[in-house]
């Protein structure tokens, strides 16, 4: 058979395109590499595939190999590749299936290993099963490891269908029926479950385990993903229950010479995986000889020796060593009384790091190194680590601060019996914000709130018999009156910096921590004889509010906390939490059940909302209320204004909500954080004509919000402060009652304020209300005094803004104009004097105009 010449040309034209950069063309190519197979004789056939095999040198890059396995798989499928030819095409596949380059920070390969299982696949329906039983035997136990570990979720699920063909085509593949329904495509969609479950499930039938194992031991541990070296380690261990004779003698000996490569990723991975396998050896009731103890105790001075705490990748070792300390503590390895003051000195530097990831896996390692290792100890040597944490609260170090308090919250009973007093002393203290504005650190007081109610839990879970009568009396005294008074106070902690609320950090804690204290003092409270109970209703009260303040304030995240915390104290089964007043209807809004939203504000607010018709609660309720209402968020404002204007529907509220409103400005006088919002609140529901119809209540109320505008908007330079109570003013001197004339007194005297943007906004407030209420003038001065309001340029020089205030004095019979003058005169010269000793900061008054706009 004679072959045109330009058929060579073609082949080798499509051979080029397999190594293509562009997927579409390597294809194409393979696509059309089968079809002119398919009209050659055998022997020409044979030298398109070992051209098509070289492709797969150790030279070619990843988009050769991707389009080899594209024309090996149309090859397949048209039935082109011949049996023969399966030792030569076999071992390629192979290699492919595991084809995972490093490249940088990052690996490729995730296209050739999904290829090479579409090879597979074309195997099963291509060939008969006598053909392909020696092929699937070799291939079979490679794409169940690329089905249950690799990275990619398309490769997973393209290698357990190539399987899967095979099995259903091929037949009598032992278990296959059974691996296929364990592999399936929604059990492989998430990495985790692959790792730990899916491969377990497939390691139990023969000839797979040793296979799984090389795959973790050689490619997995050390994978660049750190993530994956982390599961490759957990999944190492969740296979120990098949063979731990295996595992102690063949995988541990491989695994701790590699916890001291140079390779950053093989020893962090080695390290991790040594640690969950004595683990995992030891949860299998499988002791390991006093040769590999020896070995084991040995890896962590080992690391520091080698100093490969320093450098790229120390951070990441110190969270190994702080968990291989966790686990071989819980296997209660042998060591050394040096090696066992070497690893507390370990922790206690991990414990004082500044990244949390590694604080917290210190705590976890301390937490059972100390029962572990140290409970042994004479009282001198607990008195001594109790003292450094202790210490280290007041340390200006706040990483110290942060570990020492997470650390004496997992200290044994045995070591807080005698000094349990000083330590919660010392932890309460540390809840508060510090004085000194340079040592102030969020999540440190998150940490010491943790670390308090931890105190408290082990101190009274450990039993009466523990204690004498009188000592723990005493305890529950002071977790009553200290304790949850800490508590109260960190729920009060609104501080922010450079990253924002991050008081609501410790809130949230708080609001865990009185959860947990409240279960506490009830659970005394139920098995105790004495007549005085430690949770009574003042301190329900106050539970109950200050979770409802926080359930009906501005955040997500803290609003859907304190709801499920409410949620919780309802309805805990083990523990009834008693003296909840309005036990009914709070049962009502907070219903047991587990998939309410309560961070989406338009169904939260409208249930919490109803409580404000009960004294006991609506000072907390108003308190958190206006701090939504009036707040930069538009969607957050109009949902919780909505839910206000639906209940103040019945007119008969307006009086308690007005009273309420008073308290919030008396509690929080000169705190702008809660008084701009309350002030901007209170504009809007004057806007829509609320509080101003109460009869005989409105005048005090409106006497009461005089009261405290005055003392908030005296000196301040903030324009959102200013022009809210600006407004207020001028809704207060429109109402026809007596207090319009001391409102409208007030008001016009910010017709000379130092910023033009506020005598603008001033002028014409004066303006409206002259048209709202008249009687605040005579007749005849009124077109006058309009006049004067409309033609001044308020926004220009301040003097002729002082001398046409002054007119309108006089106009209103307000005060002597002569005294006003004077007065006048004397501002003039406070606001030189004023603007001598600030002249040096040239951004004051416009970082005030920015920040009114809410940036």
């Amino acid at each position: 058979m004679d072959i045109p010449d330009i058929i060579e040309d073609i082949i080798e034209l499509l051979l080029s395109g397999l190594k293509d950069t562009d997927t579409v063309v390597r294809w194409s190519a393979a696509k059309g590499i089968g079809r002119i197979t398919s009209r050659l004789t055998y022997s020409l056939s044979d030298e398109v595939l070992s051209s098509v095999l070289e492709l797969f040198s150790p030279g070619e890059g990843d988009g050769s190999w991707h389009g080899g396995c594209l024309a090996l798989a149309e090859l397949a499928r048209r039935g082109l590749l011949l049996p023969i030819s399966f030792p030569k095409v076999v071992p390629v596949i192979v290699k492919a299936l595991h084809y995972d380059i490093r490249r940088g920070p990052h690996s490729v390969g995730s296209h050739v290993r999904d290829a090479a299982a579409y090879v597979c696949w074309a195997f099963g329906r291509a060939y008969f099963h006598r053909d392909m039983k020696d092929v699937l035997e070799q291939l079979a136990p490679h794409l169940l490891t690329v089905a249950c570990y690799d990275r990619e979720v398309n490769c997973r699920r393209a290698a357990a269908a190539a399987f899967q063909e095979n099995v259903g085509r091929q037949g009598n593949f032992p278990h296959g029926i059974d691996i296929v329904n364990t592999a399936d495509y929604f059990a492989l969609s998430s990495r985790a479950n692959s790792y730990l479950h899916v491969a377990v499930g497939i390691a139990q039938y023969d000839g797979y385990l040793h296979q799984f194992v090389d795959v973790l031991l050689n490619s997995k541990i050390c994978h660049w993903d750190k993530g994956l070296r982390e599961l490759a380690a957990t999944a190492l261990s969740s296979l120990v229950k098949f063979e731990p004779e295996y595992f102690a003698n063949v995988v541990l000996e491989k695994l701790v010479p590699c916890a001291l490569s140079s390779d950053l990723c093989m020893r962090h991975g080695a390290t991790l995986a040594s640690a969950e396998v004595v683990l995992a050896l030891h949860k299998h009731n499988y002791s390991l000889s006093t040769d590999k103890q020896i070995v084991v105790a040995g890896i962590v001075p080992s690391i520091e020796k080698a100093r490969l705490y320093r450098g790229k990748g120390g951070e990441i070792m110190r969270s190994a060593v702080s968990r291989f300390i966790e686990c071989i503590s819980q296997a209660q390895i042998s060591l050394t009384d040096k090696i066992k003051r070497s690893l507390l000195d370990t922790l206690n530097e991990n414990m004082k790091h500044p990244n949390s990831h590694i604080q917290n896996a210190a705590i976890e390692a301390f937490k059972h190194y100390i029962p572990a290792y140290l409970i042994s100890m004479d009282n001198k040597g607990m008195n001594d680590i109790i003292s450094r944490y202790l210490a280290q609260l007041s340390d200006p170090n706040v990483a110290a601060r942060r570990g020492s308090a997470l650390a004496l919250g997992v200290l044994p009973f045995k070591f807080l019996s005698k000094g349990w007093k000083s330590v919660l002393t010392k932890l309460c203290s540390s809840c508060e914000i510090e004085n000194n504005a340079e040592e102030r650190d969020a999540e440190a007081r998150v940490n010491a709130v943790k670390g308090l109610v931890s105190v408290c839990e082990t101190l009274t879970e450990a039993g009466e018999s523990c204690f004498t009568q009188e000592d723990e009396s005493n305890l529950f005294h002071f977790i009553r009156n200290e304790v949850m008074c800490s508590l109260f106070k960190a729920l009060d902690d609104y501080s922010t910096d450079n990253r924002g609320d991050v008081g609501s950090w410790v809130r949230e804690a708080a609001m865990d921590g009185l959860e947990k204290c409240t279960y506490i003092l009830c659970k005394r409270d139920s098995t105790n004889q004495e007549k005085d109970s430690y949770f009574d209703p003042v301190l329900a009260n106050d539970l109950v509010g200050g979770i409802l303040k926080q359930a009906v304030e501005k955040m997500d995240k803290i609003r859907e906390s304190a709801a499920k915390i409410l949620q919780r104290i309802l309805y805990n089964k083990t523990t009834f939490v008693p003296h909840i007043r309005e036990r009914d209807t709070l049962e009502n809004i907070v219903p047991d059940e587990a998939d309410f939203k309560w961070g989406v504000p338009t169904f939260s607010y409208p249930r919490f909302v109803q409580l404000l018709q009960f004294d006991c609660y609506s000072k907390y309720v108003v308190s958190g209320l206006v701090i939504s209402i009036g707040g930069l968020q538009d969607s957050l404002k109009k949902a919780s204004l909505t839910s206000l204007l639906d209940y103040l529907l019945d007119d008969s509220r307006q009086f308690s909500l007005s009273m309420d409103i008073l308290w919030v400005l008396q509690k929080y006088r000169r705190c702008d954080r809660v008084i701009i919002p309350s002030l901007k609140t209170i504009e809007i529901l004057f806007s829509r004509k609320l509080l101003l119809n109460m009869e005989a209540q409105t005048p005090v109320f409106c006497a009461g919000v005089l009261d405290s505008v005055a003392i908030e908007l005296k000196g301040t330079k903030d324009f959102s402060k200013l022009n809210a109570g600006i407004a207020i003013l001028g809704y207060i001197a429109s109402i026809s009652d007596t207090i319009n004339t001391r409102a409208f007194s007030h008001l016009l005297t910010f017709l000379s304020h130092r910023y033009p943007k506020i005598r603008k906004s001033a002028a014409e407030q004066v303006y409206l209300v002259l048209l709202e209420n008249e009687s605040l003038m005579e007749e005849e001065k009124l077109d006058e005094a309009n006049e004067i309001i409309t033609e001044t340029c308020w926004e220009g020089d301040v003097e002729e803004a002082k001398t046409r205030k002054v007119q309108l004095y006089e106009m209103a019979n307000i005060g002597n104009a002569q005294t006003l003058l004077n007065g006048t005169e004397i501002e003039s010269r406070k606001d030189i004097v004023r603007q001598k000793v600030v002249s040096t900061d040239e951004n004051s008054s416009y970082s005030s105009l920015v920040g009114s706009a809410g940036f």
